[in-house]
């Protein structure tokens, strides 16, 4: 808007100025700015896949796993998973729904299968259920399930719930604890549970599903 870019009907906008993108005409750079009506997809991401819109290194994106049509209008993942970790992401446009998601203060959930070498005790739990000390600050509290033990495997799997969401936090919090990551599902966030969505497949939100999302958003700060 400083640079005089947006346009409201003919004229240059000017900063505390409001606009209706429902009445109004709002141009950036010439081009009008049309509504697009909300979006929410359910993507099943894949190991290997990089959750955001776009890669420079031509490597696969959540984006590509959906349908042309989905493709059309501009979706973008709500938050992050890393390249190694599979599970269930959102797409959305609207930012104040993925606001209400991703922000730790809005204290939204998000719930994780874990499974780690070796097997955890109760000061490890413990550890996990208070927070854990990493590089950039002591992690907030987390839910931690009752781990199942494969001794074939020398493997531990758990569920962990969680408000925050900093880069590779779980797999850190793991190393820290002497227990490394070897699989990472996320199965829930918020009212949304992946369920038996197939890995690599998408689906738009059911109605029941919106509705549910549209209300926690609303329960967390965002005007939805």
């Amino acid at each position: 808007m400083r640079a005089g870019r947006v346009r409201v009907n003919g004229r240059v906008a000017k900063l505390g100025e409001s606009a209706d993108p429902e009445k109004d005409r709002i141009e950036l750079d010439g081009e009008i700015l049309v509504l697009q009506e909300r979006s929410f997809w359910l993507l099943h991401k894949p190991p290997g896949v990089l959750t955001t819109t776009r890669d420079p290194e031509g490597r696969p994106t959540v984006l590509d796993l959906l349908p042309p049509a989905a493709r059309k209008g501009r979706l973008f993942p709500v938050g992050r998973l890393d390249r190694d970790t599979e599970g269930l992401v959102l797409l959305t446009n609207d930012g104040e729904v993925s606001q209400a998601l991703l922000h730790p203060s809005r204290g939204s959930e998000r719930e994780y299968r874990v499974t780690v070498r070796g097997r955890l005790g109760e000061d490890t739990l413990r550890q996990l259920r208070r927070g854990v000390a990493l590089d950039d600050g002591l992690t907030a509290p987390t839910q931690v399930g009752r781990p199942r033990y494969a001794a074939r495997e020398g493997c531990s799997t758990f569920t962990l719930t969680m408000i925050e969401g900093r880069k590779r936090q779980i797999r850190r919090m793991l190393r820290k604890l002497g227990h490394p990551v070897t699989a990472l599902l996320r199965t829930r966030m918020g009212p949304l549970r992946l369920g038996r969505l197939p890995v690599g497949e998408a689906r738009p939100l059911r109605a029941e599903e919106r509705e549910s999302l549209l209300e926690h958003a609303r329960r967390h700060g965002a005007s939805a």
